[in-house]
């Protein structure tokens, strides 16, 4: 989905923002940030909620989403004393008070993504995809080592990247621990805690390989 606002526009399935025709950079918690301001306007999130969506396994100060709506602001050039994207509520929280547009359309996946874990396959849909303790997560793991929201899997149409959610033992692909946006490849493996896990990428007509796995 394609939301756009002023000269910007919010891809949520490739997580970029554009202003204009370039991309804008934000860090991944600001794009979280953004992004769930505009699943829920025009209604005002308190901070309570906002703590909880943003950072659900870590105990972080209001400083740290004061940081964030800066961050936003600035690249939205939004002013907090006269917003017309992000709007403070004053000892409560925030909202987005700016007219937004949506376009449901999204390209067509060129490609079929799953994960396999301990001989169970997880589909994965266009889009994010969490990987977590959360009931809800599209790759649910009940383990102690596994954060409830501890990695993230987006799909697009030109490719497929995870991300570590702040968890606390962390997401290691082909055996380096990530720190920002990886792009996945096909056969590729990632630890989730204790977990083991396998990427499987292939496009479309393309023949499954049979995998021997050792998982834990």
């Amino acid at each position: 989905m394609q939301r756009r606002f002023g000269d910007y526009c919010l891809d949520t399935a490739t997580r970029q923002l554009v202003h204009g025709t370039s991309e804008v950079r934000l860090s991944p918690k600001a794009v979280d940030l953004l992004q769930f301001l505009l699943d829920n306007r025009p209604r005002a999130l308190s901070k309570a909620e906002l703590h909880h969506h943003l950072w659900p396994d870590t105990f972080v100060t209001d400083a740290a989403l004061t940081v964030l709506v800066a961050e936003l602001r600035d690249v939205l050039s939004d002013s907090a004393a006269a917003p017309s994207l992000i709007r403070t509520v004053r000892r409560f929280g925030y909202a987005f008070c700016g007219e937004v547009s949506e376009n449901m359309q999204a390209p067509a996946v060129s490609r079929t993504c799953w994960i396999i874990w301990n001989s169970r396959e997880f589909p994965l849909h266009e889009g994010e995809n969490i990987i977590g303790r959360d009931p809800g997560a599209s790759v649910q793991l009940d383990f102690p080592s596994v954060s409830r929201r501890h990695a993230r899997i987006v799909v697009s149409s030109s490719d497929a990247t995870v991300e570590d959610l702040g968890s606390k033992n962390g997401t290691v692909l082909r055996n380096d621990r990530i720190t920002g946006t990886a792009r996945l490849a096909d056969l590729d493996e990632l630890e989730v805690g204790s977990a083991r896990l396998v990427v499987r990428i292939l496009r479309a007509g393309a023949k499954t390989q049979t995998l021997g796995l050792v998982t834990r």
